[in-house]
């Protein structure tokens, strides 16, 4: 009974204190066209805080993949203090954005958007980055025959507090009727800190653990890594960087995208829907893969799901005919549900993959590396995206709303192929490795 007791406490619901905290990244969409309007800069300028915040979470996962295989408690505390800071420190130069433009001078302060994206993308990053890391070895080593369910809860976290934090934020920015946006950020700083103080004080290792002795660095990750074919790495890296890629560039696209097919009054619920399948996914997925000889099958099934669903919505052009057409809208809604599940599920297995192919001894490290894809695909998706949108077919208005429906769909048809490449990796380039639970 104490092993299962501590298997929450210890492990499963620090995890979630901390993923759902800094998951709620993802709902920069639904307060950035205010931030803009309210210290005068485009929303395309204000978008940057977001790609920033991605980077630097891989890049700090990458970075500090050592720090958090040494010491998880440091390593949460440090996320904790720099997450909760960061957004804090974005609501400080909002405020000053919004004296410098509302009621000063009327011009726009250069120094209010570094600031924010120092804060939102630097420092926040630096809080996303080891704190989505400090929880993911621990897990695996409390569930050690169910790797795949313990991560994919933790990480179902950070998938799903888009979906619960969107309402509560929504309320926020309500209630400020003078558009003061800035306190919303001190409040969700309050909150997550202590929601992320907390899971940071109960996070542990499971008694008895002792970590493999290392003589060196270099011992310890670079002798792991090869282990295998280094083009074996090189694939899972790529895979996942393409899976994420074409995830953030039909995700950033999803909200016009609706619009397109005529259900623009439905916008929210969709986005809540989508939300609970990227969730479900990191969940679903990984649960699904302890079952499975070879985790890679799981990648093979999103990529295969992902690609026929995209060829449905391409070859009837779903997105371009699907306004008032039934057949057509459940085709792109599929589509977008099946993605976001996917998306999900990519991050959740990725860490029980790597276990498989190179142990449990540097887990976070080789993790904290493979995440730097993550923070690639953060400056490639949604801009690839956006750039096709702009550059390809045309405006047209529809109910009301500027849409560009010939320019999603060949999104679509760059995501499409994205996706095969992937295929063709997990297919023919990263190895068979039956599932482990040894160090």
């Amino acid at each position: 009974m104490k092993n299962i007791q501590n298997k929450w406490i210890r492990g499963a619901i620090p995890a979630l204190l901390l993923h759902c905290s800094i998951g709620t990244v993802y709902c920069w969409s639904i307060f950035s066209q205010e931030i803009a309007n309210y210290i005068g800069f485009s929303k395309g300028a204000v978008e940057w805080a977001f790609s920033f915040a991605i980077f630097f979470l891989g890049m700090s996962a990458a970075f500090l993949g050592n720090l958090v295989e040494k010491n998880i408690h440091k390593s949460s505390l440090i996320a904790t203090i720099t997450f909760a800071l960061g957004m804090a420190g974005t609501g400080f130069f909002i405020w000053y954005g919004g004296n410098a433009f509302q009621g000063g001078a009327g011009k726009a302060s250069v120094l209010s958007l570094v600031g924010i994206y120092i804060c939102y993308g630097f420092i926040m990053g630096i809080g996303l980055g080891t704190g989505y890391l400090s929880p993911v070895k621990t897990l695996m080593l409390w569930f050690k025959d169910k790797k795949g369910l313990a991560t994919g809860l933790a990480v179902a976290g950070f998938g799903a507090a888009k979906a619960i934090a969107s309402p509560i934020m929504q309320k926020l920015l309500g209630d400020n009727q003078n558009g003061e946006i800035f306190k919303m950020f001190y409040i969700l700083a309050a909150v997550y800190f202590v929601m992320m103080f907390i899971g940071h004080l109960i996070l542990a290792k499971p008694e008895g653990w002792v970590e493999p002795q290392k003589k060196s660095k270099e011992e310890g990750i670079i002798a792991t890594l090869k282990r295998e074919p280094v083009i074996s790495y090189v694939a899972i890296w790529l895979m996942f960087y393409l899976n994420i890629t074409c995830g953030l560039a039909l995700i950033s696209q999803e909200k016009m995208i609706v619009k397109c097919i005529g259900l623009a009054s439905s916008v929210g619920i969709i986005s809540t829907v989508s939300a609970i399948f990227n969730a479900g996914g990191r969940l679903g997925f990984s649960a699904w893969a302890d079952k499975m000889k070879d985790r890679n099958t799981i990648y093979k099934m999103i990529f295969i799901l992902s690609i026929v669903f995209t060829a449905i919505v391409v070859f009837t052009k779903g997105i371009q005919n699907g306004d008032g057409n039934v057949l057509l809208i459940i085709f792109v809604l599929a589509l977008i549900f099946i993605v976001n599940a996917g998306y999900g599920g990519g991050f959740s297995n990725i860490p029980t993959l790597l276990s498989d192919h190179y142990g449990m001894g540097s887990i976070s490290a080789i993790h904290g590396i493979t995440l730097s894809a993550w923070a690639f695909a953060g400056l490639t998706g949604n801009q690839m995206a956006n750039a096709i949108v702009q550059k390809t077919g045309e405006f047209i208005e529809l109910h009301g709303v500027k849409v560009n429906p010939v320019g999603y769909q060949n999104v679509l048809i760059v995501t499409g192929c994205l996706y095969i490449v992937a295929l063709c990796l997990s297919l023919f380039l990263v190895r068979p490795m039956k599932k482990v639970n040894a160090q």
